[in-house]
């Protein structure tokens, strides 16, 4: 709202509006205080007008909130809301059929990595026993013939594999 909406009226309206609330308080203060010399039936009667007082200043606070939005704009909220919300529950559509369809696959492919874990799990059991063998026969043959292999400093070109079994 601009400054230009604003206009004299409203404004007394307003100042109007927030005195009759001040009075109400007012009277709430007053009725606090009087209540403890009245009878029931006057209590009620006082309770009953104090609620017909609370149910018109609301009323007329919430015809006060009507008249600050124009009917355009909340219309072009409303239009605006229903685009986003079509939008979203096409994005949590795609979502879903993309969660189904990565489940499908993982439980596909879960298979088979499991199927491979186990498969290189004991080629690296063999392939352990087989250099471990290896080595015992290298180790055989270095005792029998001490010159059958060079030495250590030409070893090195041969075997460039790096030992997995010590720690890093």
């Amino acid at each position: 709202m601009s400054k230009s909406d604003i206009t004299e009226s409203s404004l007394i309206h307003k100042v109007d509006m927030y005195e009759k609330v001040r009075v109400f308080e007012y009277e709430v203060d007053m009725y606090e205080k009087v209540r403890v010399f009245e009878t029931p039936l006057e209590q009620v009667h006082k309770k009953c007008q104090m609620e017909e007082t609370i149910r018109a200043a609301s009323q007329e606070v919430s015809n006060e909130f009507k008249t600050l939005v124009k009917v355009e704009d909340l219309n072009s909220l409303r239009h605006l809301q229903h685009l986003i919300l079509g939008r979203l529950q096409d994005s949590n559509a795609v979502l879903s059929h993309y969660n189904e369809f990565a489940e499908n696959c993982f439980s596909d492919v879960s298979l088979e990595f499991a199927r491979s874990t186990r498969l290189l799990k004991s080629m690296k059991a063999d392939l352990d026993y087989i250099f471990l063998k290896l080595r015992s026969i290298k180790s055989k043959i270095l005792a029998t013939y001490p010159d059958a292999f060079p030495d250590d400093s030409t070893s090195d070109a041969f075997d460039r594999r790096p030992d997995l079994e010590l720690p890093q």
